[in-house]
C-alpha cells in the first residue's frame, strides 16, 4: 500500500500559495490603476485559496490516516505484537486515532467550512455590488499593464486548474476538482477582464463596465449555491465507498471546468429513461468527440463575422486600423450606408453613428423623463409654473441705473433660459476624433464633441444674456427684451454665435434649430412680470388707437396723412412768413390746399359753388332789375297793378279763396262761415249727388 495522498496534498499547497500570490498581485494592481474589475477579481482568487487551504487540511488528514495505516500494517505483521496485544480490535482501536480524525474532518467540518465560504463569496458579492456603483473605469491608468498582467495570471491559472482537474479524475483525489474548478473560473473572469482592458486602450468603457457588475453577481451566485449544497447535503443518503461532493465544490463551475460532465450526465438520465446504454451508441460518441470542434468553429465563425460592417440608411461609419482612423496616405476611411469588408476585430474597428439624427441638447434644464418610455416629458411653457426637473438662471444686465435698485443691490436681473439646441453632424471624423470622448455619471459614454457644444451653448448664452435686456416698460425696451420682441433677434444672433464657435472648435456639427421660447422669468416673480407686461400691452393698445384716430381724421381731412403732414408744414411756413411780411408763400399754401383730398377737398368744393352761386344770382338780378327799370318807365301804371297782382298772386297762391259780387247800393247781409269741416255732410259728397241725380 502507498500513501496516495501526498501528491494531492502537495498540488493543493501549491494551489494554495498561487491563489494567495495572485491575490495580492491583482488586488495592489487593482489599488494602483484604480480598475475596479481588476480589484473585485482578487476577491475571487482570495475565494480559491480559502478553498485550496481546506482541501490542504483535508489531503493532510488523509495522508496522516494513511500513513496510520500503514503502520498498522506493517504492525500486524510482527508477530512479536500478538504477544503484547492479544486482539487485533484493540490494535484498531489504539492506532486508529488519525482515521477518525478525518472521519470527523470530513462529516462535521467540511460543511462547517462550507459554510464558511458560502458567507465568504456573499458577503463579498454584496460588498463589491455595493461599491461598482462608485468606480469610473475612465479614470484608470495603464490598462495594456494591467491587460498582459491579467493575462498572465489568466495563463497560470488556468494551467494548474487544468493540472488539478485532471488529477481529480481518480477516486482518491476526487476533492481537488472544487480547487480547480474554482481556479478555472478565476482564468475565465481574467481572460475576460484582459479583453475588456485592451477595449479600455481604445475608449470602450461597456465591456469592463459589464465585467465590474458580473464579478459580484458570480460570487452572490456561488455562495447561494454552496448555501444550497449545504442544505441538500442534510438530506443526501451516503453510501459507503462513494465520494461525497463537498457542498463548496461547485457544479456551475463544474459545467465550465468539464464540459464533458454534461453529456455523461445527460448520457446517464437517457439511458435510465430509454432502457439501453445511449452512452454507448455511435452518434453520442460522434458529438462527444465533435462538441468542442463545433464550438471552436462556431466561435471563428462569430469571429469573421466581424469582418462585416452594416451601415444603416442614416449612419456613417469610421474603420479604424489598430485605432488609427487614417491609412497610410491620411485619408479618413469614411464608409456610407450599406454593407462593407474589413479586417476582423480588433485589427480593424468601426466606429458607426447616426450623421443624418438631429440630437437636441438640453440647456438651461434637466428635463423631466418619463419612466415609462424613457422620453422627455413635454409641458406647456408657462412663466407661473415649473415644466423642468431643475431650471438655471442667468445673469441679464439692468439698464436701469443704480440709483433705482434697493441699497447695496447690483443692477441685474436673474432669468431662466430654457432653450433647446438641436444639431445634426456635418462632419463624423472632426465630431470623433476633434475631442475626447467622456463618461457621465450614469457611466454613459458620450462623444467630447456634444460635451463641448453643451459648453459653448452656456458659454455664449451667458455672454449673450450680459448685454441683453429684460425691462418692457416702453415700446423700444420691448423690441429689445429678452421678454418681448427681442427674442426674435436673440435666437439668430445665438445660433450664428453657437455656430461660428462651434466651426472655430472643429466640432463638425450643424446648428440646426434653437428654441428661444423658453426664456421666462423665475417663478416666484412671474405674477409681477405679467402685470408688468399687461400695463405695457394696454399701454401700447392705447397709443395705437391713438394713432389709428389720429390716422383716420388726417385720411378723412387731407386725403392722406402725407398730404395733412405737407399741408401743416405749409401752414406753419405760411404763418412765419406773414409774420415776416412775406406773402410769396400764399401762392404754394393755395396750390397745395388746392391739391388735397377728402373733406378739405369738400369744403373748398363747395365754398367755390357757393361763391360762383353768389356771383351768377347777384349778376342775374342786376340785369332783372335794370329789365325792370325799363318796363316801368314805359308805363309806370300798369306796370304798377301788374307788380301787385303779380305780389297778391304770389301771396295767396295756397290761400283759400272766396269772392262776393254784390252791388254796392245793396243792402242785403250776407253770412259766410269760414270755419273747415272736419266732416262734410251727404249732399257736399259729390258721388252721392250724382247716384241722386241718375
Amino acid at each position: 500500500m502507498t500513501v496516495s495522498s501526498k501528491s494531492a496534498r502537495v498540488v493543493a499547497l501549491g494551489s494554495l500559495a498561487i491563489s494567495i500570490v495572485f491575490f495580492v498581485i491583482s488586488f495592489l494592481i487593482g489599488r494602483w490603476s484604480h480598475f475596479f474589475a481588476v480589484y473585485a477579481v482578487s476577491y475571487f482568487f482570495l475565494g480559491a485559496a480559502l478553498i485550496e487551504f481546506i482541501l490542504l487540511i483535508q489531503f493532510h488528514q488523509r495522508f496522516l490516516a494513511e500513513q496510520e495505516k500503514l503502520d498498522m500494517t506493517e504492525l500486524s505483521s510482527d508477530r512479536r505484537a500478538d504477544k503484547i496485544f492479544q486482539q487485533k480490535g484493540e490494535q484498531a482501536q489504539m492506532f486508529a486515532v488519525a482515521q477518525k480524525r478525518l472521519q470527523i474532518f470530513e462529516k462535521w467540518f467540511l460543511p462547517v467550512f462550507a459554510v464558511i465560504v458560502a458567507a465568504y463569496q456573499a458577503a463579498t458579492g454584496l460588498y463589491l455590488l455595493k461599491a461598482v456603483s462608485q468606480s469610473n473605469p475612465a479614470i484608470g491608468k495603464q490598462a495594456l499593464l494591467c491587460a498582459v498582467i491579467m493575462a498572465a495570471l489568466c495563463f497560470v491559472s488556468f494551467l494548474v486548474s487544468r493540472y488539478a482537474t485532471g488529477m481529480s479524475t481518480r477516486q482518491e483525489w476526487k476533492p481537488l476538482r472544487a480547487g480547480g474548478s474554482f481556479l478555472f473560473g478565476s482564468a475565465i473572469i481574467s481572460i475576460v477582464l484582459t479583453v475588456a482592458l485592451v477595449f479600455v486602450q481604445y475608449k470602450v468603457f461597456t465591456i469592463i463596465r459589464v465585467v465590474e457588475y458580473c464579478i459580484p453577481v458570480i460570487l452572490i451566485l456561488l455562495g447561494i449555491e454552496t448555501l444550497i449544497n449545504v442544505v441538500l447535503d442534510i438530506y443526501r443518503p451516503r453510501l459507503a465507498g462513494l465520494y461525497s461532493r463537498a457542498a463548496f465544490d461547485s457544479r456551475l463551475l463544474g459545467l465550465l471546468n468539464e464540459p464533458g460532465e454534461i453529456l455523461h450526465t445527460a448520457a446517464g438520465a437517457m439511458d435510465y429513461q430509454f432502457g439501453f446504454q445511449v452512452s454507448q451508441t455511435w452518434f453520442y460518441k460522434l458529438l462527444q468527440k465533435a462538441v468542442i470542434p463545433l464550438l471552436f468553429f462556431g466561435a471563428a465563425t462569430l469571429y469573421l463575422l466581424s469582418c462585416v460592417v452594416v451601415v444603416g440608411p442614416d449612419e456613417q461609419a469610421i474603420i479604424e486600423h489598430f485605432g488609427n482612423p487614417k491609412d497610410a496616405q491620411g485619408n479618413v476611411r469614411l464608409i456610407e450606408p450599406g454593407i462593407h469588408f474589413k479586417l476582423p476585430w480588433p485589427i480593424d474597428v468601426a466606429r458607426i453613428y447616426p450623421t443624418s439624427r438631429i440630437v437636441e441638447i438640453p440647456i438651461g434644464y434637466i428635463p423631466k423623463i418619463d419612466p415609462k418610455t424613457g422620453q422627455p416629458i413635454r409641458e406647456p411653457l408657462l412663466w407661473g409654473k415649473d415644466h423642468y426637473k431643475e431650471e438655471f438662471s442667468v445673469l441679464v444686465a439692468s439698464r436701469k441705473g443704480v440709483e433705482n435698485t434697493s441699497q447695496g443691490a447690483a443692477p441685474v436681473s436673474l432669468l431662466k433660459a430654457n432653450i433647446p439646441v438641436q444639431y445634426q453632424v456635418k462632419n463624423l471624423y472632426d465630431f470623433l476624433y476633434s475631442h475626447n470622448d467622456y463618461e457621465e455619471p450614469n457611466q454613459l459614454i458620450r462623444p467630447g464633441s456634444e460635451k463641448r457644444l453643451e459648453e459653448i451653448c452656456y458659454q455664449e448664452l451667458t455672454k449673450f444674456a450680459a448685454g441683453a435686456t429684460i425691462e418692457v416698460d416702453d415700446q423700444a425696451s420691448l423690441q429689445n427684451s429678452l421678454l418681448g420682441a427681442g427674442r426674435t433677434q436673440a435666437k439668430e444672433v445665438l445660433t450664428r454665435n453657437i455656430q461660428q464657435a462651434a466651426d472655430k472648435a472643429k466640432l463638425g456639427v450643424k446648428i440646426v434649430f434653437l428654441g428661444i421660447q423658453g426664456i421666462h422669468p423665475p417663478t416666484q416673480v412671474a405674477a409681477d412680470y405679467e402685470k408688468v407686461v399687461g400695463a405695457v400691452q394696454t399701454k401700447q393698445a392705447i397709443i395705437l388707437f391713438a394713432q389709428a384716430l389720429r390716422n383716420r381724421m388726417l385720411t378723412q381731412l387731407a386725403g392722406s396723412v402725407d398730404d395733412a403732414e405737407k399741408l401743416s408744414a405749409l401752414a406753419s411756413q405760411y404763418q412765419e412768413a406773414n409774420a415776416r411780411g412775406d406773402s410769396k408763400i400764399s401762392t404754394e399754401l393755395d396750390k397745395g390746399f388746392t391739391g388735397a383730398g377728402g373733406e378739405i377737398f369738400a369744403r373748398l368744393r363747395t365754398a367755390q359753388s357757393y361763391a360762383f352761386e353768389k356771383v351768377a344770382v347777384a349778376e342775374a338780378t342786376g340785369l332783372r332789375f335794370a329789365s325792370q327799370v325799363k318796363a316801368y318807365r314805359a308805363a309806370e301804371e300798369f306796370y304798377i297793378h301788374e307788380q301787385r297782382l303779380t305780389a297778391l298772386e304770389d301771396g295767396l297762391a295756397n290761400i283759400r279763396k272766396y269772392v262776393i259780387v254784390a252791388d254796392i247800393n245793396d243792402s242785403q247781409v250776407y253770412i259766410v262761415d269760414l270755419q273747415e269741416k272736419l266732416t262734410p255732410s251727404l249732399y257736399e259728397m259729390g258721388g252721392f249727388q250724382e247716384q241722386t241725380k241718375k
